[in-house]
């Protein structure tokens, strides 16, 4: 059984949640009405604190000195004038989506701006992975779905001395992507293309040692989160943290997060509504998930 503790991060979250579904169509498996209420239910989950009455270290650390902490790289401002460039781009692209994730009807041509308005994290969120990034200094990260590559820059930038490797699936979005490291200066990543299935396996064995850090922002379905999970896995260590995007987005992706969590190598897991962190700490005794607002 899973034991709950529930702490406010900050008091922001109902401006996000209502100015991204207002820019968003309806949910592949969810309409926006469910997933309002599952964001209700979450809200009232997660309390009013600020990590007091956390009995585990290591998630109060979390919360203190990365998740409430204020701290950005300077390369955010260059960052973020990117993704507003993205935002008002419309050169179309023709595409292939591999995945069962995206938020626009499935077409061959999409705009730039369309794609940056539908997939790219919210700051809120790319900062977030950045300050983790810079907070535990993982030497080796795994993305997939580099979609135009801003949380990528992200977390490449928090982080010079680790390497990014990046998968995406459409050859089109990823030249997209390499332009953009270029244009912000990154290269300690490196960016593959393919669909995740086929080409991480051979990834993983090509970088032949312990994954640090992992965020997973992709296929948005049960059996191939979890496969992405599980191959991950093998490369994990005690103090690997995977992250999984739109952990409520679907039934499946809440049943790949059920699974999860009930996976005998987790230990701990946090639910952050619109992401998902795991941990295998050995630290923690018995298994707890941590539900936090954010």
């Amino acid at each position: 059984m899973l034991g709950t503790e529930s702490i406010n991060a900050n008091k922001d979250n109902f401006t996000l949640f209502t100015q991204f579904f207002s820019t968003q169509p309806l949910y592949n498996m969810y309409s926006k009405t469910k997933l309002s209420l599952k964001y209700f239910q979450y809200w009232l989950q997660s309390g009013n604190g600020k990590g007091h009455g956390i009995h585990s270290p290591f998630v109060f650390e979390f919360v203190q000195q990365v998740l409430i902490t204020k701290h950005q790289n300077e390369a955010v401002e260059a960052i973020e004038m990117l993704r507003r460039q993205l935002k008002q781009n419309q050169t179309a692209i023709q595409i292939d989506d591999f995945g069962a994730g995206s938020r626009v009807v499935k077409q061959n041509t999409r705009s730039i701006a369309t794609i940056a308005h539908s997939s790219l994290k919210p700051r809120k969120y790319s900062s977030l992975l950045a300050r983790m990034v810079a907070f535990y200094k993982p030497a080796t990260i795994i993305e997939l779905g580099t979609s135009l590559g801003i949380t990528t820059a992200y977390m490449a930038a928090a982080n010079p001395d680790a390497t990014v490797y990046t998968i995406e699936g459409a050859p089109a979005i990823a030249a997209i992507a390499r332009q953009n490291f270029e244009t912000l200066g990154i290269s300690n990543l490196q960016s593959v293309v393919g669909n995740f299935d086929e080409v991480l396996p051979g990834l993983l064995q090509k970088i032949n040692r312990s994954i640090d850090f992992a965020f997973i922002d992709g296929n948005h379905r049960l059996q191939p989160t979890l496969a992405y999970f599980n191959e991950l896995l093998q490369c994990a260590n005690e103090n690997t943290i995977m992250i999984l995007d739109d952990i409520h987005w679907s039934e499946e992706m809440e049943q790949a997060w059920f699974e999860i969590q009930n996976n005998a190598t987790v230990t701990a897991t946090i639910d952050l509504f619109f992401i998902g962190i795991v941990v295998f700490r050995k630290s923690f005794k018995t298994k707890q998930h941590f539900t936090i607002r954010y």
